[in-house]
């Protein structure tokens, strides 16, 4: 495949240099959030005579580099804006093209780490304990170690972590045992084995009082141990998700498929770091409701893991992929009408979506998988790949405009045919909403609701959304026939607050702010902070909330919701 540069990536491309593996060796200390230790990298040169290398680092202090028991010179570079600051690395003989060589780097991170998020123990569910998690993607890795932070690199790792032994220590891994800290009786070492190539961002390692329940004979889901029993319950379908999904992608080859539930202000729904995907506690609707997530981090096992974007730029090929294998596992759980039904929403606010052709042919998807499994690819590989898999449509594939899909912006040049039967009791309910004079009010009462499951709620409400705001007076009838203050399926509540915040319902604003600030979720935080803000009513406290709340939220989630606000 021809070499693509990486533009967010500082370091030697792979054509250059291509890291193997690491050792990482580290020591995890909340009194001064930082990570101390060393990284080996196994580094392999792809040319003759390579005399030096470069990696990215970010807001990290280095210590030394050790190349054969010799300390050899390194320079770091000026910081470059969110890429950090370029690490060039003089190696003490030249390599020969595909001669290995360990370099050791002895590292610590900052405290302020854009990669690691250090949680107080009053910011856990138990109070007692600190808690750490990282999150690497997309280009984070750099803030946690000196590395190829590119996903056109794929590198195999081992780790030994030392953490306080009340503590319990996961990692983006296979857990490889745990052993007393020679160095010190007050902290326990926890080892890790990853024996598949990956890319550096879904290197991921989480700290806190963790427990687990199995919930399948290769799954355990782990929290603390205040969330343990509704987790378990809320996933246990992931086993035969996991089935359905080697039917589809072929064999699941990372050994362990766990789940971690996070505290609250994970920013995001799910990460699919391999063996350990994270979770957000706001899936925990309590009916499974809200389980397609589990279904689309178990995708990225095949497209996104297995097979790679070369570059961020090819993005699509990981999540344009992954939300077709999840909408097929979720059309065998529970129906193909359900399947239809969520590519229709998902049509209504399109961020990913996949080639028509795609929803034909499933055959094309195993093939794929099994012919770029353990590669990073680009949207051209793909297409090349299209063409000799239906060598008997290439006439078909030829009548593809591929610059408009591929290139132009906007939406596809072409809508799919789905199933409306699910999605038209939704649009049926809304339009009585949005053409309802006030003397029709009183025709609204919590029957219009029998018939839909929290997935056709979701919708009715994204569809009110999409005409707001709503006259006041609608909003306050429809709190009170269908009370939807008391629904706690995080989705339709986030939907809901929007609908009142934009319709200018002043009552609530305070659960508006609750939302915002409860959890740290990117999808519900920064839409919610916007509105507020946008409202005269609650401008001036949005604002006021988020500078209180500020240094409990994800670095990244404060640094965009500031940004969202102009405050920053």
């Amino acid at each position: 495949m021809p070499e693509v540069a990486d533009t967010c990536s500082l370091a030697s491309p792979a054509s250059v240099c291509q890291t193997k593996h690491l050792h990482l060796r580290c020591s995890v200390d909340f009194a001064r959030r930082t990570l101390t230790g060393t990284a080996a990298l196994t580094v392999q040169s792809q040319e003759d005579n390579l005399r030096s290398l470069t990696l990215d680092t970010k807001d990290l202090t280095i210590e030394k580099v050790v190349i054969n028991g010799q300390e050899v010179k390194y320079t770091l570079g000026e910081k470059q804006s969110y890429k950090g600051s370029p690490m060039e690395i003089s190696l003490p003989i030249a390599l020969s093209k595909n001669q290995e060589v360990v370099i050791e780097i002895s590292f610590e991170t900052s405290p302020k780490s854009s990669a690691l998020q250090w949680l107080t123990p009053e910011q856990t569910s138990g109070k007692q304990h600190p808690y750490l998690f990282s999150q690497c993607q997309a280009i984070h890795c750099r803030a946690v170690l000196p590395c190829q932070d590119t996903p056109s690199v794929k590198l195999t790792y081992t780790a030994e972590v030392s953490v306080p032994k009340e503590l319990v220590a996961l990692m983006s891994a296979i857990r490889d045992g745990e052993a007393h800290d020679p160095e010190d009786p007050s902290r326990k070492i926890y080892r890790f084995s990853q024996k598949v190539p990956i890319p550096c961002y879904l290197i991921a390692l989480v700290v806190g009082a963790l427990e687990s329940r199995q919930i399948g004979p290769r799954t355990l889901v782990w929290s603390e141990k205040e969330q343990v029993e509704k987790s378990a319950y809320e996933f246990s379908e992931t086993e035969s998700m996991l089935k359905i999904a080697e039917d589809l992608g072929g064999p699941y080859v990372w050994g362990q498929y766990d789940l971690l539930v996070l505290p609250p202000s994970f920013p995001y729904g799910g990460m699919e770091n391999p063996c350990l995907t994270f979770v957000t506690p706001t899936l925990l609707a309590g009916d499974k409701s809200l389980s397609n997530v589990i279904a689309h981090e178990i995708s990225h096992s095949w497209t996104g893991n297995l097979v790679t974007n070369k570059t961020w730029d090819h993005f699509w090929l990981n999540e344009g992929h992954t939300v077709y294998l999840e909408r097929h596992i979720c059309g065998r759980l529970f129906g193909e009408k359900f399947r239809h039904f969520h590519a229709l929403g998902g049509w209504g606010e399109l961020q990913n979506t996949v080639n028509k052709l795609l929803e034909v042919f499933l055959g094309f998807l195993k093939a794929y998988v099994e012919k770029f499994s353990y590669k990073s690819i680009t949207t051209e590989d793909w297409k090349n790949f299209l063409y000799s898999h239906f060598k008997d449509k290439v006439d078909v594939l030829n009548q593809v405009d591929w610059n408009a899909w591929l290139y132009s912006p906007g939406l596809p040049p072409v809508k799919p045919n789905y199933d409306m039967t699910l999605t038209n009791a939704c649009i049926a309910l809304s339009q009585r909403w949005i053409t309802a004079k006030e003397e029709d009010l009183s025709s609204f009462s919590i029957t219009d609701l029998k018939d839909l499951s929290s997935h056709q709620l979701n919708e009715f409400l994204a569809q009110m959304l999409q005409k707001a705001p709503l006259p006041l007076g609608h909003i306050k009838r429809m709190q009170e026939v269908y009370n939807f203050n008391a629904i706690n399926n995080s989705e339709i509540r986030f939907r809901w607050l929007r609908l009142c915040i934009q319709s200018k319902w002043e009552e609530a604003i305070p659960l508006a702010l609750k939302m915002a600030t409860e959890q740290g979720r990117m999808k519900f935080t920064r839409p919610l902070f916007k509105d507020l803000a946008a409202f005269d009513k609650s401008h001036d406290q949005a604002i006021h909330v988020y500078q209180e709340h500020r240094a409990s939220m994800h670095p990244v989630t404060a640094m965009l919701v500031g940004r969202d606000l102009k405050v920053d």
